[in-house]
């Protein structure tokens, strides 16, 4: 047997043991619901409206229930050094303590839009990003997925 079979041979082996890839398959899609208690939804109002004309952030504790498709957000937790201008807000993720119950940020828009900006989409972490904007009210907040996309929310 040639030297390159056997390379050959020995390639297939070894990828035999990887895990199935996605080829000719559709993508898996998932449609999550954010579900916000009352008291995380004044918090983020809050928070933004004592940061302004500043951004403020802010890290969503809760819980992920992928089997129902819902991300429910029960807490707030204020990022240690964290950093705030007008047109930015962030933190170091290294300098956070390790806790699973993370599920995303929330952070405010002074300028009068809550869709994400492209910077945001950048710096994203977890599973959903709760923008408010100007003038920080309910009907301001808007919850988004990693590629930019609308999400569901209902505060309860």
């Amino acid at each position: 047997m040639s030297f390159f079979k056997r390379l050959l041979n020995q390639n297939d082996r070894k990828n035999h043991h990887q895990a199935p890839t996605n080829e000719g398959k559709k993508p898996l899609k998932v449609n999550r619901t954010i579900v916000l208690t009352r008291e995380a939804a004044d918090g983020i109002i809050t928070f933004a409206k004592s940061w302004h004309p500043n951004e403020g952030i802010l890290i969503l504790r809760g819980e992920n229930k992928h089997k129902k498709g819902l991300v429910h957000i029960d807490g707030l937790v204020v990022p240690p050094f964290a950093s705030h201008g007008p047109y930015y807000s962030g933190f170091p993720s290294y300098d956070l303590p390790f806790d699973l119950s993370y599920v995303g940020t929330a952070h405010s828009h002074p300028g009068g839009t809550n869709r994400p900006s492209l910077q945001d989409l950048n710096n994203f972490f977890g599973l959903v990003s709760i923008i408010i904007s100007f003038p920080y009210e309910e009907n301001c907040i808007g919850a988004f997925d990693r590629n930019g996309k609308s999400l569901s929310i209902t505060i309860t």
